[in-house]
């Protein structure tokens, strides 16, 4: 069921709700958080189905701030009240803003919050570089970003890590945790050699893959390579393969299909790991079962970005060297 409510505000909207429920029991009391989604139109229902999805397994309260015209003069405000079926196991609350009421969105959902439960915030868009730090980071426990759709990945790790604070977190970092944990298993297991290099493939400038060689390098404190993989053999995912090289061999991890990897080691059968890409409902619903800081997430941040800052440095000595050399050829 979809309730329309144009040029409304907040306090309308709240008040509706709790006549919803004195009448006829459609919003349930029973929900364990609040999800606050900041977010524009093309992504807007892709975020919906996602939290009515997760709800299924964390009920909550879901608000989303859609922001149609940022410039228009006046304020105005025209939402949308979702339950049932077109809600999952929570409500949905849409807000379409424009005006100047937009710049404030903390204000806007202030008296549509959850009493006495946590708050996420959730920008699917775009990754922040100091969420903690924004009108709606100031209210949420947890702040989820997206970088996966960012083009530059050096550059938004960088800033990501500038802006870093307890209680940030990043679905690109969320999709590396089956990876992590078979890499984990692979090494938990006899023989407990050393890993002398790693290659990491996959897309180079995509942050995942930045991601996972700053884990890499900070856990086993070994040179880390990346190489580029081909869009035919990526698919959908933004890594191919992980290959850990120790004295007697090379382990390696290659996605052969959109729904498994293929653990290669040395003296042992193939073993097929079913490791399905992971969508959006379901890192979002891993993001939802602990609120708590992922401190790891933070060091890996750092790492990345000193990489970045390494790299940039290496770069830019390179050129300045190369323009010497043409100056000095020039005047011979």
């Amino acid at each position: 069921m979809i309730i329309e409510l144009g040029n409304t505000t907040t306090s309308a909207v709240s008040k509706r709700l709790v006549s919803m429920r004195e009448e006829g029991g459609a919003v349930a009391l029973g929900r364990v958080l609040t999800l606050v989604i900041s977010t524009g139109e093309r992504r807007g229902e892709a975020a919906i189905a996602a939290a009515n999805s997760a709800s299924g397994e964390h009920p909550m309260r879901v608000i989303v701030i859609h922001v149609v015209d940022r410039n228009a003069k006046t304020s105005n405000m025209d939402a949308e009240i979702r339950v049932g079926g077109d809600a999952g196991a929570s409500e949905v609350i849409v807000l379409h803003v424009s005006g100047p009421a937009a710049d404030d969105p903390e204000t806007l959902v202030q008296a549509l919050l959850l009493p006495d439960a946590p708050v996420v915030a959730w920008w699917p868009d775009s990754a922040l570089g100091a969420p903690s730090a924004s009108s709606l980071g100031r209210i949420a426990q947890l702040r989820i970003v997206d970088s996966g759709s960012a083009s530059n990945g050096g550059e938004t790790v960088t800033k990501l890590a500038e802006g870093f604070c307890d209680g940030d977190s990043d679905l690109a970092w969320t999709r590396l945790t089956s990876w992590r944990a078979q890499i984990a298993a692979v090494l938990d297991q006899p023989p407990y050699e050393p890993i002398q290099e790693v290659e990491v493939i996959g897309r180079p400038s995509h942050t995942s893959t930045l991601l996972m060689a700053a884990w890499l390098q900070l856990a086993l404190q070994v040179p880390v390579r990346l190489a580029q993989a081909t869009e035919r053999e990526l698919g959908r995912a933004q890594l191919r393969a992980i290959k850990l090289t120790r004295p007697s061999g090379v382990v390696t991890f290659e996605r052969v299909s959109d729904s498994a990897v293929v653990l290669t080691q040395p003296g042992q059968p193939e073993q097929k790991i079913p490791m399905p890409v992971r969508d959006l409902p379901d890192v979002l619903a891993e993001e939802l079962r602990s609120l708590g800081p992922d401190r790891v997430f933070g060091e890996v941040l750092a790492e990345a970005a000193e990489t970045e800052a390494r790299e940039l440095a290496v770069a830019e000595t390179a050129s300045t060297t190369d323009e010497s050399a043409e100056n000095d050829g020039a005047q011979a």
